[in-house]
């Protein structure tokens, strides 16, 4: 009788492995964008994750067209973040890491955990690239 009782069957293992890659992959951006000041951080990230992991792994379950709904979703997320001060534009590559941060989420909840892996450590090596572009001289009187 206790061999007939299962903790986590195949479906549950699967959504246990994919909820926790996804934690991991949020608090790990998230940790990237908070250690540079950025507004959408740990939580953020992580919930953006987490969730289109949920709509992912539920739609590649049932006959639910979700997966579109995602991108369109996070991409009216990420728009509330872009501010325009004047000549300057804030927040893109932080509204952009919302939406890689869902394709990631994404990849798990569609059973992609290398692919998911990998984009979470690209994630963390795309803001260090270095930048190649002049920066006006109001840009650097405002660093100083």
């Amino acid at each position: 009788m206790i061999n007939e009782f299962k903790f986590l069957s195949g479906f549950e293992a699967i959504f246990l492995i994919d909820i926790l890659l996804s934690l991991a992959a949020g608090f790990v951006i998230g940790a990237e964008r908070e250690s540079r000041g950025k507004d959408a951080g740990i939580s953020t990230h992580t919930f953006v994750i987490v969730g289109s992991m949920l709509f992912s792994f539920l739609a590649a379950r049932t006959n639910i067209a979700i997966a579109t709904q995602i991108i369109s979703g996070i991409g009216f997320l990420g728009a509330g973040l872009i501010l325009k001060d004047g000549t300057k534009v804030r927040n893109l590559t932080t509204a952009a890491s919302l939406w890689y941060a869902a394709a990631i989420g994404m990849a798990f909840g569609f059973d992609f955990h290398a692919i998911g892996i990998i984009g979470t450590i690209m994630s963390i090596i795309i803001p260090r690239l270095p930048h190649i572009s002049k920066k006006s001289p109001e840009a650097k009187a405002d660093k100083i």
